[in-house]
């Protein structure tokens, strides 16, 4: 077994640990609303979204090719060095998805995979290195937009969904919206397959194109599909339930009209991106829908406190998953060879058990994660995961 093969077999491995803590760190995203409003219970919830998450990564390879060929521009860079690249950019990738899960922070994994990228890119052959295009036109761009976008549609949809169930008793309406959102929460599950599990079908593919494996105009292999699928379903399954929190519970207080709003706009929304290549990040647009629910229903309570602190953990994704991945590179690329590349996936290891460690200190679990939500001790780092012996904040 040659170094180069070992190197390879680690990236691997890391961008399916990075398509796991993708799963778990936006199962919120399709489920959170269903959860809070009592339509599905907790377990039975991310059991369904794992599922149909498994069976959403098989339809749709688009975003793959856009993560594979529209980041890192492979006539400038290949070989070992393109595997180093990957390698970095995932391993900044992943200390953000855990950093801000502990926090209860639903950022964007996607936008930390291709910050990860960047920084790695830039560190380790400059500006020339990236495909700014398909950064600022694929990336960038959707980023604005999408959470704009999503209230806008969800802001017309809940105020909608008023006008026509006026008339109709509230029991019996909200019955009747909580048997809707299952629906929708599952088209969430299926969009969000069709769309992030592709993120680390393209990264794999960019590894294998540098290892040599595949040709850039080769068809992804087929276990590259299982694999990354899996992974996410695996994810998914294990809940996430810091983040399921803060946006079931933290954003907006939901009903259940709000709830199926939020869920119709965010999977028509991501379905739209997936069949065009776009990788949208599908937390701007879950949380862009739960905030138009809340800008559409009269009376309803936004929390603009946590909306802030999301927006600046939006913001600054890009930008600290870059520094993080070039660091990483600059790292293995000082000690050299398959041992720098082992030295920081050690690294990465003992950071992400620390910070498990640290969360288990306030845990946040299926019995506790639709408690009342304090935003005075949300506000302090961990704190929104502190609930007392009645299940309150």
């Amino acid at each position: 077994m040659t170094a180069e093969f070992v190197v390879l077999l680690v990236v691997v491995v890391t961008a399916l640990a990075f398509d796991f803590t993708n799963g778990f760190h936006d199962t919120g995203n399709a489920m959170a609303t269903s959860i809070a409003t009592g339509a599905l219970k907790p377990k039975t919830a991310v059991t369904l979204s794992a599922t149909l998450n498994l069976v959403g990564a098989f339809l749709s390879v688009e975003v793959a090719a856009t993560v594979a060929k529209g980041v890192v521009d492979l006539d400038t860079v290949g070989g070992t060095d393109l595997l180093l690249i990957v390698f970095a950019g995932l391993v900044g990738a992943i200390l953000w998805n855990i950093s801000t899960w502990l926090f209860g922070l639903p950022s964007s994994s996607s936008h930390a995979l291709f910050g990860g990228l960047v920084g790695a890119a830039l560190a380790s052959i400059g500006v020339q290195g990236v495909v700014w295009d398909g950064v600022l036109g694929k990336v960038l761009l959707p980023a604005v937009l999408a959470p704009v976008i999503a209230a806008l549609v969800s802001t017309v949809g809940i105020w909608s969904m008023h006008r026509l169930t006026r008339s109709v008793a509230t029991e019996h309406r909200d019955r009747g919206f909580r048997l809707g959102q299952i629906g929708t929460a599952s088209l969430m599950s299926l969009a969000h397959g069709t769309n992030d599990a592709q993120k680390t079908m393209g990264v794999i593919f960019l590894a294998l194109v540098a290892h040599g494996t595949i040709t850039a105009d080769t068809e992804m292999p087929f276990w590259v599909k299982v694999a990354c699928a899996v992974a996410i379903a695996l994810g998914t399954y294990l809940g996430g339930w810091r983040i399921i929190r803060t946006l079931g519970k933290g954003l907006v207080e939901i009903a259940p009209p709000q709830g199926l709003a939020a869920e119709s706009s965010s999977a028509a929304i991501i379905l739209t991106s997936s069949h065009f290549g776009l990788p949208l990040s599908t937390t701007h647009v879950a949380t862009g829908s739960i905030l138009g629910t809340g800008l559409g229903t009269k009376g309803a309570e936004v929390r603009w406190s946590v909306a802030r602190r999301m927006v600046v953990a939006w913001v600054i994704t890009l930008p600290c998953a870059a520094v993080v991945g070039a660091i990483c590179w600059a790292l293995a690329h000082l000690i050299g060879g398959m041992s720098g590349v082992l030295v920081v996936f050690a690294i990465l290891c003992a950071l992400a058990l620390f910070m498990w460690v640290r969360s288990r200190r306030q845990p946040i679990d299926a019995s506790n994660v639709t408690a009342d939500w304090d935003d005075k001790l949300a506000s302090a780092p961990g704190a929104s995961a502190t609930v007392s012996r009645e299940g309150r904040l």
